[in-house]
């Protein structure tokens, strides 16, 4: 793969309740364990920061499969849910739903555009075969 772009981040502290920062200063946040894991939830978490991206990526995706098959996806949104849950090994897993809303499009040409955007999508293609994705074409 010829790298295109790479990004930097810093953890610092006492992990899920420590620091993260980029050295641009763009992202520079403290991050605290979710209340629902038994922390403070005064913080963001890896969950939301793994959320944020993957939505933003996939969205990215799914205008760029729109302009492939000349659809105009005006007002569309994807949503990510990021589940994060024991395994059978002791450890912990992550599984993601992404919701996609495209208005006045037919739904099996959405979810035909949602389905592309699932194959070019770098989260995607990160994530393919090591954790569950689901991609779902909501109403708005």
């Amino acid at each position: 793969m010829d790298t295109l772009y790479s990004a930097e981040a810093l953890a610092t502290g006492d992990g899920r309740n420590g620091h993260v920062a980029t050295p641009d200063g763009r992202l520079d946040m403290g991050l605290a364990i979710p209340k629902e894991m038994g922390g403070s939830g005064d913080g963001a978490n890896p969950e939301q920061l793994f959320a944020a991206g993957y939505s933003a990526c996939f969205h990215s995706a799914l205008q760029s499969a729109a302009r492939e098959a000349k659809v105009k996806i005006t007002g569309s949104s994807v949503g990510a849910r990021v589940n994060i849950g024991p395994l059978d090994n002791g450890g912990f897993g992550l599984s993601v739903a992404l919701e996609v809303v495209i208005p006045e499009v037919p739904h099996d040409e959405a979810q035909a555009l949602a389905d592309r955007a699932h194959q070019i999508c770098p989260y995607s293609n990160a994530t393919r075969g090591n954790i569950e994705v689901t991609v779902s074409v909501v109403e708005d």
